[in-house]
């Protein structure tokens, strides 16, 4: 009997471990919105406390979102006063600010309202983390050990945007990538991780500013590196940057990052006009609409700066106005549409067969997986949030406008 069980709770441990997940970049570990995390609060409130397992203040201001690799959650922010660019790690377990360090002294960069000077999410591979900000004219990429001691900064190409700066740092192989779409003479960069030596630079067909951070995905045979921006949807091979495929338009400026689901690629955003799109990523050279887009939506329920997600056989986005929406992955078919807040900052996350969304004022509408419209849970932040979610050790981190939440059971 005894035998028995210490077997059972040898079996619970695995699987508790198996299913325990690090958060080590901007969307998660697979750059997505998913998670394969189990055990997950459905219902909180900070108001309350209910679920609230810390909540501390954060120093600096910023929208960018927290990455977690074991017991560090990483964010960072902007010292206005003097003014400065900021790096902090905190304990996932207190909540107790580890440390934070000085990564730039640079003036504040004009910006869109709605946008941050610390808005792009660090990466980490368990040794390292990089940032990303803006130095006057310049991008300024930096890497630091989880002592807060900095390894390199370079600084790999110019950037001019009257919108401000948002790009966040994705790691593959050896390599960090960076994106660098902006009103010049745009750019994708990848630098050596170890010691920030660029490794290749891509040029972009167009000088527009856009923010999209890509996803990497092993499709049709080949790796591939796809991100929409600067009037146009384009293919790369992480490791070359070697263009596989460029979808003119359909519009001029990206924000929301793209998924993958049923081999499809999908695309949400877009300013002027907003659009969602599911492209066939099997194409070479220039492609076309009639050719590899299975489907498109045009304006309502789009969402500009919120990233979507895909859950089962469906496609979740919500409007920066609020509207949320789910469609049928493969056939586009809308399966309900329905207001979800007042506005839209954050991307959706998905785990456990749920949908957070996760709106300007806190609130987290938490969704049923499905082709039916099924609020589950409403959760109070108590405050004002802009970035998004985390999940890594059956928890949320949720960084709010003055203050970073640890969410769990």
């Amino acid at each position: 009997m005894k035998l028995s069980m210490f077997a059972l709770l040898a079996v619970l441990l695995t699987e508790s471990v198996a299913c325990a997940e690090n958060w080590p970049n901007w969307r998660g570990p697979r750059g997505d919105g998913t998670s394969l995390e189990t055990n997950l609060p459905i219902e909180w409130d900070a108001t309350t406390g209910k679920n609230i397992v810390w909540k501390v203040p954060v120093p600096y201001g910023g929208h960018s979102s927290p990455a977690v690799w074991g017991d560090m959650v990483f964010v960072t922010g902007a010292d206005e006063a003097k003014p400065r660019r900021m790096l902090m790690a905190f304990d996932r377990k207190s909540g107790k600010l580890l440390w934070e360090v000085d990564v730039e002294e640079a003036p504040l960069e004009k910006k869109h309202k709605l946008n941050s000077w610390a808005s792009g999410t660090p990466a980490t591979d368990g040794k390292l983390v990089y940032v990303t900000f803006l130095d006057e004219k310049e991008m300024l990429v930096a890497a630091y050990d989880f002592s807060g001691k900095q390894q390199w900064k370079v600084k790999p190409g110019v950037f001019s945007s009257v919108h401000g700066y948002c790009s966040c740092p994705v790691l593959f192989e050896g390599t960090v990538i960076v994106n660098g779409d902006h009103d010049g003479d745009a750019y994708i960069v990848a630098l050596d991780r170890e010691k920030g030596t660029t490794v290749w630079k891509t040029p972009r067909e167009n000088r527009t500013r856009s923010y999209c951070t890509p996803i990497i995905r092993d499709l049709g045979g080949r790796t591939q590196m796809i991100l929409s921006g600067s009037k146009c949807v384009a293919s790369y091979d992480p490791r070359t940057g070697k263009r596989h495929w460029i979808l003119d338009g359909p519009t001029e400026q990206f924000v929301a990052s793209p998924v993958e689901n049923k081999g499809l690629i999908f695309i949400t955003g877009g300013f002027p006009d907003k659009h969602i799109i599911a492209i066939d990523p099997t194409g070479s050279d220039k492609i076309t609409e009639s050719s590899h887009v299975k489907w498109h939506h045009l304006n309502k329920g789009v969402s500009y700066v919120p990233s979507p997600v895909a859950a089962g056989d469906f496609f979740y986005c919500v409007a920066d106005g609020g509207i949320g929406g789910c469609y049928d992955a493969v056939t586009g078919e809308i399966k309900w549409q329905e207001r979800l807040g007042r506005h839209h900052s954050g991307s959706l996350v998905t785990a456990e067969g749920r949908v957070y969304f996760l709106d300007d004022d806190g609130i987290t509408h938490v969704l049923k997986v499905g082709p039916t419209f099924e609020v589950i849970a409403t959760n109070k932040l108590g405050e004002e949030a802009y970035s998004s979610p985390a999940i890594s050790q059956g928890q949320f981190l949720i960084r709010g406008d003055k203050h970073l939440f640890c969410i769990g059971k």
